[in-house]
């Protein structure tokens, strides 16, 4: 939010138009940074690189690389879509006079320091035979198979609600209007991002943060625009223009922020929009299950238990709750859980949590159902609905390592 009132002014924005670009982002921080993920950083750095651009070409500076190159790997480090950010800053020099900055030291001082600081990242993936490639490679083919990327263009306009004229103000002037000439650069940062997540098929929310450099745009080009209307007609229109990314606010707030009581008609309707909310529900209560399993067991098997989870949910919940039940930390085949491997010793009983009877029968020689998961509010979702049985397991049917080898999944 701060980041694009300053773009605003950076662009030549007065405090009028620098707040309506700062308002205007406050709707994408919600539903941005409401959750701590990478997402949230990743924006971040997208926001940065878009800032320090405006910088450079405001200030005609070249030193500016250094701090673009930064945000950029950073922005590498929380999440490899920054790459499709980087291919529109490298359109927008190629494409604009900022051709010139080719010739400065200080582009390719830049471009060292991303990569100096992208670079534990990529001796790990070198080291890891580049694992994330698979990783995004099973993710991208599940988003297509189940409709995820099939909206990308309708996406934006959720994403955007009433702001979305704002957009194309902002858009129109870093391409067509006079003033914009000197950051036509940015035009193409949006416009070459948009085309890639198009092609590739990438889900809307991937585009989420090139909309705050359109936001501070747009502002500028509508606070000179109102200045040539009559008093009247722009009181209007920017009383209009505030109740419409007022109206942004409340209606983010409503689907992102989990403030909305659990069941009420309010929430019903959230879990529309915003499928979270009903896998934020029911983990502690998760965990309490398992550790009331756990002490149910012979002495014996507990000295020698594992927790199987099949899913980063359920392996999550057991790793933050568990540790005031005196439970083990859980083992999982999925992403980076995977990767910590099953313990040493490996464990000889298992409570597992979210895997199917029929995979343990063909694994283990003995499983037996010990519980169910529930939440106290009655909510149907993953855990409940898809595999809420909790089993007791003895007898892998194979080596640890053997199983291990094959157990590796993504999600």
């Amino acid at each position: 939010m701060v980041l694009t009132g300053l773009m605003a002014r950076e662009l030549g924005g007065r405090r009028g138009a620098q707040l309506v670009a700062a308002f205007a982002a406050v709707a994408f921080c919600l539903g941005g940074g409401v959750l701590m993920q990478y997402v949230s950083f990743d924006y971040l750095c997208w926001v940065l690189a878009a800032y320090f651009v405006v910088r450079l070409l405001a200030n005609n500076d070249p030193r500016w690389w250094v701090a673009i190159g930064s945000a950029i790997g950073l922005g590498m480090m929380t999440k490899y879509t920054m790459g499709f950010f980087v291919i529109g800053i490298v359109a927008g020099v190629l494409l604009t006079d900022a051709r010139r900055y080719l010739k400065s030291k200080w582009l390719w001082y830049g471009v060292a320091a991303s990569l100096v600081i992208f670079l534990p990242n990529l001796i790990w993936q070198a080291q890891h035979h580049f694992i994330s490639l698979d990783f995004l490679k099973e993710i991208h083919a599940r988003d297509v198979r189940i409709g995820r990327t099939k909206n990308f263009l309708p996406d934006q306009l959720e994403l955007t609600l009433f702001a979305f004229p704002l957009c194309v103000a902002g858009l129109y002037f870093y391409l067509f209007s006079q003033k914009g000439r000197r950051f036509r650069m940015l035009g193409w940062m949006y416009v070459v991002p948009l085309l890639l997540f198009v092609i590739a098929k990438g889900r809307g929310y991937y585009l989420a943060a090139a909309y705050p450099m359109l936001y501070a745009a747009g502002s500028v080009w509508g606070d000179e625009w109102l200045a040539s209307l009559r008093r009247g007609w722009a009181g209007a229109i920017r009383a209009l223009a505030w109740t419409a990314l007022a109206t942004n606010i409340v209606v983010f707030a409503a689907v992102a922020l989990p403030i909305a009581p659990v069941n009420s008609r309010w929430w019903k309707a959230a879990i529309k929009t915003n499928g979270d909310f009903p896998e934020e529900i029911g983990w502690p209560e998760l965990v309490e299950t398992v550790a009331k399993i756990r002490d149910s067991l012979p002495v014996a098997d507990q000295a020698h238990m594992g927790i199987l989870a099949g899913n980063y949910g359920e392996a999550g919940a057991i790793n933050l709750y568990g540790a005031s039940y005196g439970l083990p930390q859980a083992i999982s085949g999925i992403n980076s859980f995977w990767q910590r491997g099953y313990g040493n010793p490996a464990p000889e009983t298992l409570i597992v949590v979210g895997i199917s009877r029929r995979y343990l029968d063909r694994n283990f020689s003995a499983c037996e159902l010990a519980g169910q998961v529930t939440n106290p509010y009655g909510v149907e979702n993953e855990e409940t609905k898809d595999h809420p049985d909790i089993y007791v397991c003895h007898g892998l049917r194979q080596s640890w390592p053997d199983f291990w080898k094959q157990f590796q999944y993504y999600g």
